[in-house]
């Protein structure tokens, strides 16, 4: 990873030197903390007009000049110059100067601090890697990265925050990259542990035995299938003179087989992420403590593996939640929905929150309604919603908003021998039925609960701007944008 610090201009040109260009004057350089000699200005502005650079967010290209300093001019789109765009940009100078070893960023002068912190967010994000290969050939070389400002105190606190948020969405990814293998509820639930006490989060785990004798059934049908127990992990963030409670809960499957109702072999492939919910709380809540975020932040983090074997959970089982609501499993691959009624119900009954919002890679419905890189959000208040929906757009992380129709009602309430059925209507509208499955463990609180089906953008098949090839870690930046704002 490489490091990004900040520094004064200077009169020595640095080896790599990358220079913002802007979309509403895509000839035009501007002003900054390392100004360009006349000759070497003049090039640059002809080389500008000559590739057509459009100033567009995120777009390089690089003029060589071998024996001379800089020996690479990486010229940068920088757009209108939002915090988005920096983003964008700070993803495409890592992307383009990989295989360098630094890179000086020239700042124009008198740009906004949020600027700063969305190039190192989007530098973070782009220069992140996961393999467990015994070689690899195709590492970037980039060590580090350097801002050039005219006053770099004013931009440290930005930078830091960039960096942070950066951080933490890639400790979601490592988790949700991490094969199933290594990553059974116990080791998950350490990892978690472990980022969250360094930070300054406080946790709880729950094991088989407590989560027996606290009535979390459906956590416990769930895992019972697997050699390895499930867990809940409960963290806190408790700032001082914090009065508003946000509780956090994500679907933490660290691998899914579909249990007795099997997946398709092409369909367990991914399975490892299907923790990516609990990946992306658990990383918010760490960053929501390592930012010092005035708010109370509770995660609930139920885990467990969805296996098959004699100790599985059946289709016709009836499970009873936290809470006393009864379950009847009509499909063992509807599993996610089941363990985050438990710790739905236990945040309303337990923890007087504010608002709760859970994020799951909950079904394959919501790729077929809205592709790879849109999640689907469900809410009862607009106001709700339409506050994350603003924190989703900063982010980059888009989200669209669906109904939630009240005649869907009776078929998630169709069973004869419980008070739910896990999968009414297969084929049928299968985002919306498991919104409203979840909807009905918030009793009085369900006009507070906000619900994200995100199991597409979870995953990234190839690298593309702030995304790696692999986990996204969607939705960390999203709720700390979120939780910034409580």
């Amino acid at each position: 990873m490489a490091t990004l610090s900040l520094r004064t201009g200077s009169g020595t040109l640095p080896g790599v030197l990358a220079v913002p260009v802007a979309a509403g004057e895509p000839g035009t350089l501007p002003t900054t903390a390392v100004p360009l000699p006349a000759d070497l200005a003049a090039t640059v502005t002809a080389y500008l007009a000559d590739v057509e650079h459009s100033g567009q967010a995120g777009t390089t290209h690089v003029l060589p000049r071998p024996g001379q300093r800089p020996h690479r001019l990486v010229l940068v789109g920088v757009g209108d110059g939002t915090a988005a765009d920096w983003r964008a940009a700070g993803a495409g100078v890592v992307r383009a100067v990989s295989k360098d070893t630094s890179v000086t960023v020239a700042l124009p002068t008198g740009v906004a601090p949020d600027a700063v912190a969305g190039f190192a967010e989007g530098a973070v994000l782009a220069a992140y890697r996961f393999t467990l290969a015994s070689k690899d050939d195709d590492a970037p070389t980039l060590r580090r990265i350097v801002l050039a400002a005219d006053d770099p105190d004013t931009y440290a606190a930005a930078l830091d925050r960039g960096r942070t948020v950066g951080e933490v969405t890639t400790l979601a990814r490592d988790w949700t990259n991490m094969p199933s293998g290594e990553k059974s509820p116990a080791w998950l639930a350490a990892a978690m542990v472990r980022e969250a006490e360094r930070a300054g989060v406080r946790a709880r785990v729950r094991d088989a035995d407590a989560l027996a004798d606290e009535g979390f059934g459906g956590v416990l049908a769930v895992g019972g299938g697997s050699p390895r127990p499930p867990k809940l992990v409960e963290l806190r963030w408790r700032p001082r003179g914090a009065t508003r409670h946000v509780v956090l809960v994500g679907k933490g499957i660290t691998y899914d087989t579909g249990g007795i109702t099997l997946k398709p072999a092409a369909s367990m492939l991914l399975m490892k992420k299907d923790m990516g919910g609990a990946a992306a709380v658990a990383a918010a809540i760490v960053g929501a403590a390592r930012l010092r975020l005035p708010v109370k932040v509770t995660a609930l983090l139920p885990l467990a593996d969805n296996f098959l074997s004699g100790d599985a959970f059946r289709p016709g089982d009836v499970v009873r939640h936290y809470g006393g609501l009864t379950s009847e499993i009509q499909n063992t691959d509807a599993e996610g929905r089941i363990v985050l009624a438990d710790a739905l119900a236990y945040a309303v009954r337990r923890l007087a929150p504010d608002t709760v919002i859970d994020l799951a890679t909950l079904t394959g419905a919501q790729n077929v309604a809205l592709g790879k890189k849109t999640a689907a959000l469900y809410a009862g208040d607009d106001a709700l919603a339409a506050a994350f929906a603003e924190a989703a757009d900063e982010a980059g992380e888009p989200v669209w908003r669906m109904p939630m129709p009240d005649d869907y009602v009776d078929a998630v309430r169709s069973s004869l021998v419980a008070d739910l059925n896990n999968a009414p209507t297969p084929g049928v509208a299968g985002s919306v039925m498991a919104a409203l499955f979840l909807r009905e463990f918030l009793g009085g609180k369900a006009d507070s609960w906000l619900h994200v089906d995100m199991s597409a953008p979870a995953w990234s098949s190839s690298a593309d701007g702030v995304h790696a090839k692999g986990a996204t870690g969607w939705g960390v930046r999203t709720l700390l944008g979120f939780l910034a704002r409580q």
